[in-house]
């Protein structure tokens, strides 16, 4: 006759499904996965500063990729929360209508093909104005929309070059065309009376 587990006969049925015991029914795990710790007591019975700093291979690699795992979804949300608040910051930009009109040239004294800065919609926003070859006005802000560096005119070649990281701007359009340059320049509306031309606002545009 075969061997009966013992427990069988006991009218608890101890760790039994009938008379199978319960462990069958129990998940096995991979032996490079199982952590033994020191007192080779089980893991569920340790204390949780041994569970938090794990001692073998298999358990240290598991921690490893638990926190790589959490520094992967905070980095992502600090990225969307950044993406975010540019956002905001540009519809903010658009609806603004306390944007001063300012004089900021004198169109006799800005010849064809060349350009000036000037400051708008504050003192510390270089601006620059530019008169292409056939007469027409353009106007954008200064800073490049990768790292803020000062863009260059550059009018035989059609662009607006910044010189940091050569990140490079269409010149009738101040569209990014090439570079880490992430949206286009902010153009300054323009209007001209007479003589004088007038900034009247700030156009920041994310395409």
């Amino acid at each position: 006759m075969a061997d009966i587990d013992p427990r069988v006969d006991n009218a608890a049925r101890e760790g039994l499904a009938g008379t199978t015991p319960t462990s069958v029914y129990e998940p096995t795990r991979d032996p490079e996965d199982v952590t033994v710790a020191p007192d080779h007591r089980p893991m569920d019975e340790q204390p949780k500063w041994r569970r938090d700093f794990a001692i073998d291979v298999p358990e240290d690699n598991f921690v490893a990729r638990r926190d790589f795992a959490k520094f992967l979804v905070l980095t992502s949300g600090a990225f969307v929360a950044g993406q975010a608040w540019v956002a905001a910051k540009s519809l903010v930009r658009r609806r603004d209508a306390a944007s001063p009109r300012m004089k900021i040239a004198s169109l006799s004294r800005l010849s064809l093909g060349s350009a000036i800065m000037f400051a708008y919609p504050t003192g510390s926003e270089p601006c620059l104005l530019i008169r292409t070859r056939d007469g027409r006005l353009l106007a954008y802000s200064q800073k490049c929309t990768h790292l803020s560096c000062a863009v260059i005119p550059e009018l035989d070649r059609g662009i607006l070059r910044c010189p940091c990281h050569d990140g490079i701007f269409e010149l009738s359009t101040g569209r990014n065309i090439a570079g880490p340059p992430p949206r286009p320049l902010p153009a300054i509306s323009i209007e001209v009376v007479g003589d004088d031309v007038y900034a009247t606002g700030v156009v920041e545009r994310m395409s």
